[in-house]
């Protein structure tokens, strides 16, 4: 099974507000840079869409690392409340519906495709990577904005 590296970020201009999500993959010393914008939206659905869109570049099945520093995506699946969550019928204890329950579904359909670790990263920080994330967001927010 392949080796995947991936980083990802979301940002978001008022939250909610326009949203940008980036995303690094990388694969034998290849790096690819992807990322996209919508106009209302949060940042955690941004954080959740980049890894999303990150997955789905992959053509294959691959044994992936997901580095994010959105504690959101992170803990909710290296604490198993996401499995809990989907037992429930995305139904938390006091009876509202989990938020994102879409983003939530179309990241466990990806991580049954894929072998997934999220690892959680300081954000803003020194990590080169998540550096570059956070800029191919805030650049799709603000080319995104002057469109509209």
């Amino acid at each position: 099974m392949k080796k995947v590296i991936l980083f990802t970020d979301g940002a978001c201009s008022g939250n909610p507000g326009v949203g940008g999500w980036g995303a690094v993959l990388m694969f034998n010393n290849v790096e690819k840079r992807i990322s996209g914008a919508e106009k209302d939206t949060t940042n955690n659905r941004m954080e959740m869409t980049a890894v999303i869109e990150g997955l789905k570049c992959l053509k294959e099945p691959c044994e992936v690392e997901v580095y994010s520093d959105s504690a959101y995506t992170v803990n909710a699946f290296e604490n198993g409340w996401i499995y809990g969550w989907q037992k429930n019928g995305f139904i938390k204890s006091d009876n509202k519906q989990v938020l994102n329950t879409d983003l939530w579904q179309k990241l466990l359909e990806l991580t049954k495709v894929h072998k997934v670790k999220f690892i959680k990263v300081k954000g803003h920080s020194d990590n080169k990577y998540n550096n570059i994330c956070d800029k191919l967001a805030t650049d799709a927010v603000k080319n995104f904005k002057a469109e509209l």
